[in-house]
């Protein structure tokens, strides 16, 4: 009876103990956390120099980590083994974020230049009365293409100028069911968000038709290809059809008339973070008018912020092949949650299109 005394109470002390070492390494961790904060990032989606002045004039040292997908980010969010402090991701993924009870609801009293903000891109849909979100990049789906390299009848107002014959095996297209799938879908003059197992089944057949256009399917590579003149036409994003654009200047950008998406990438603060005070310091940072206007000459993507534009080049915001108006918005859609089964189904489709081309 003695010996089962004791040793229950030995168990007891090492419980206690091991609650004490594990209290003392999270305080300790709590609070070497304000000295550091982790940003988890799309690729190529800041100007370094900026997170070097954030550490400069806060005494905060960035720790930036990339992913390139939304699905890959919330998997490492899910999992939990990274305390990331702040990540970007897309409007249909913080629905699916917000959910899953991933993020972490915005102090907006320590986010003074929120007033930077252009009303337009708040209050929005996905998160209403922005209680996790702050925009940070927006743009559109599109067609960037040489058109010293093309027929002169196309001018991709329309999608359906991916089919024309002369652009047999001269078309890229992103890899990325949305987008692909949705430009399907808007080909037929449909939703993007389509819930309806016919309309993408000829979605896809439209797409398998396209098949013999198709060169390759490919991510961040198409940027030198388009820029080197190796490549003629690719779905891509907006921002990264200006960097191409930049470095060639006989490239141009379209967005179809039938309709395309109008994305947004926002700052959230998942409940991983360790460091939320510092996760409010960097996006209040960032939506500086001098620093938002600088990293938009560095990344080149359309910024939701309007007292950075008034220090922008005027050429840059007048185009509106990056900057539409809206009017012209009005006939693009945001990514809605499809939900894990309809969000299958795309994914299910995109393969068996991408199976085709083999």
């Amino acid at each position: 009876m003695k010996s089962l005394v004791q040793a229950t109470i030995a168990i007891v002390v090492a419980c206690a103990l091991l609650f004490f070492a594990a209290h003392q390494l999270e305080a300790g961790g709590a609070q070497g956390s304000k000295d550091t904060i982790t940003v988890y990032n799309w690729g190529e989606y800041i100007d370094p120099d900026l997170i070097a002045q954030f550490t400069e004039e806060t005494g905060i040292k960035v720790i930036y980590e990339t992913f390139d997908s939304n699905e890959a980010m919330m998997t490492k969010v899910q999992q939990g083994g990274s305390a990331y402090d702040i990540a970007v991701p897309s409007e249909y993924m913080v629905e699916m974020m917000k959910e899953e009870d991933l993020l972490i609801p915005l102090d907006h009293s320590k986010i003074p230049n929120m007033k930077n903000i252009d009303p337009y891109f708040l209050d929005l849909a996905f998160d209403p009365g922005n209680e996790y979100t702050i925009p940070y990049f927006w743009g559109t789906v599109g067609i960037v293409y040489n058109p010293t390299m093309v027929e002169d009848h196309l001018t991709f107002d329309t999608w359906e100028h991916l089919w024309d014959p002369s652009l047999k095996g001269k078309v890229f297209l992103v890899d990325g069911a949305r987008e692909v799938m949705g430009m399907g879908l808007n080909s037929l003059g449909e939703s993007l968000n389509a819930k309806d197992d016919e309309l993408l089944r000829q979605a896809t057949d439209k797409l398998i038709s396209l098949s013999p256009n198709i060169k390759a399917i490919i991510g961040d590579e198409i940027t030198p290809l388009m820029i080197n003149n190796e490549a003629t036409v690719a779905l891509t994003w907006s921002g990264q059809a200006a960097d191409m654009m930049w470095e060639n200047e006989d490239l141009d950008f379209a967005v179809p008339e039938e309709g395309s998406n109008l994305w947004f990438d926002s700052f959230v603060i998942p409940k991983t973070a360790a460091n939320i005070d510092g996760a409010h310091a960097f996006i209040n940072f960032m939506l500086d008018a001098e620093v938002s206007a600088q990293n938009n000459d560095y990344v080149g993507y359309s910024t939701p912020n309007a007292a950075a534009m008034e220090l922008m080049d005027p050429e840059v915001i007048e185009d509106e092949r990056f900057y539409p108006d809206e009017e012209l918005r009005e006939h693009l859609e945001v990514y809605e949650n499809l939900g894990l089964e309809w969000l299958g189904k795309y994914n299910e489709y995109f393969l068996e299109f991408k199976m085709s081309l083999r």
